[in-house]
């Protein structure tokens, strides 16, 4: 039996949300395992400048996604305040039990690619901490911690080392399947 799939994201990778909802819609959510990497770091591990800093293919990026949104049928509007800094949700991401974690995952997704909400500003994670009935000092003493400092970085830096270098990357069978398009692909050879 093959083992998960694993989700290589960042909340604020418009493609790992496209994914992450193709994801949904084809009812596989049960065969990845999420892993959550800060992608700024990882650009910055492969010396890589992020297309959210180049004018004409954040352009394209934009008109891209709409079009997969569309095709797709995924609720999606492209977020005013991107790109934001998300360590702070991408540690969360990580302190969050498992009986709670797709609920955070989910809200801080629809809240950022669908809402149009900046996910970065305080009053609005506190909305979603409490949308997801987590507790606001804990996560806040939580995400400060040194463990999951550390697990995010060690996370990254692991993706790195397996040649993951933007998001969403998926891995099965020790094969890599990067971007969103890419999808079924990692699918077929998880079904092989």
């Amino acid at each position: 039996m093959n083992r998960l799939i694993d989700f290589y994201f960042d909340f604020i990778s418009p493609y790992s949300y496209l994914a992450h909802r193709k994801i949904i819609n084809l009812n596989q959510r049960k065969n990845f395992n999420y892993k959550g990497i800060l992608l700024g770091g990882l650009h910055n591990l492969g010396n890589i400048t992020a297309p959210a800093f180049n004018e004409r293919k954040m352009k394209n990026m934009k008109n891209d996604c709409n079009l997969i949104a569309e095709k797709n049928k995924i609720p999606f509007k492209w977020n005013e305040k991107f790109p934001i800094n998300s360590l702070y949700l991408m540690r969360g991401f990580l302190f969050i039990g498992k009986d709670k974690k797709d609920k955070f995952f989910d809200t801080c997704f629809d809240a950022y690619w669908k809402d149009n909400i900046d996910i970065s500003k305080d009053e609005n994670v506190e909305k979603i901490l409490s949308d997801c009935n987590v507790d606001k000092s804990l996560f806040a003493n939580s995400i400060e911690d040194k463990k999951i400092k550390d697990e995010l970085k060690n996370l990254t830096n692991l993706a790195f080392k397996k040649n993951v270098f933007g998001a969403p990357t998926f891995i099965v069978n020790d094969k890599l399947f990067w971007g969103q398009d890419r999808l079924e692909y990692a699918l077929d050879e998880f079904k092989s």
